[in-house]
């Protein structure tokens, strides 16, 4: 029987298998499963939340299959591991779409790059920021148990988070500006970077996921 089980929430954004795949080769004795189901998801004994797309789709079918609701009563109960646009989902608000409400598990908001992003030596950037880049970790957290510092991760977004209370903050990314790329509270943890899509730091963000019992 499995030790434990891990959701993987299905609100048709984001790709599931790979982040599903992931967690399975790290945890050969958890389940891991694809679920729209408010009962599986409130029986796992931990969550992860993903989002690939526009904010506006994503918070559409959040909001008309409850989601919005369930995830603030899931953050409260056991590790929830956000990922890419299910981290900006997670904030207050997007500016992307003309302006969308978010969830607001965590106070911060999402901003645009921009289309005239520069390096610190006058080099344009192209948007999105796609690629590998480097975390620097602004605190102790269990999940950054075993992953060097300036490890690389693989990004894809055009959208950055600002937050309000920097105490959220575990991580942050240089592309043209300092953004925050990791954000965390009690049982949640949420990277603006794919771990299913970057390697040996990925695979051992994704390990130590499953080990960490939340409330940092």
């Amino acid at each position: 029987m499995a030790e434990q089980r891990i959701a993987v929430i299905d609100y048709g954004m984001g790709n599931l298998h790979s982040a599903a795949s992931a967690l399975e080769h790290v945890a050969e004795d958890a389940e891991v499963v694809i679920t729209s189901d408010k009962a599986v998801i409130e029986s796992a004994d931990r969550v992860v939340f993903p989002g690939v797309g526009a904010i506006r789709d994503c918070m559409h079918e959040i909001r008309r299959l409850g989601f919005d609701k369930l995830i603030l009563s899931q953050i409260q109960e056991k590790p929830v591991l956000a990922i890419c646009v299910g981290m900006q989902a997670l904030m207050n608000h997007s500016k992307e779409n003309q302006g969308v409400d978010c969830i607001g598990a965590i106070d911060g908001e999402v901003e645009f790059f921009g289309k005239n992003l520069q390096d610190a030596d006058g080099t344009p950037l192209k948007v999105p920021h796609m690629g590998w880049n480097q975390v620097h970790q602004t605190v102790a957290h269990p999940m950054w148990r075993d992953i060097p510092q300036d490890s690389r991760f693989y990004f894809v977004h055009s959208y950055y988070v600002r937050l309000n209370d920097i105490s959220q903050r575990a991580g942050t990314t240089r592309y043209g500006l300092d953004f925050v790329s990791v954000a965390t509270s009690d049982n949640l943890f949420c990277a603006q970077f794919h771990p299913e899509k970057s390697h040996a730091a990925g695979l051992q963000l994704l390990a130590n996921f499953t080990q960490w019992d939340g409330k940092a």
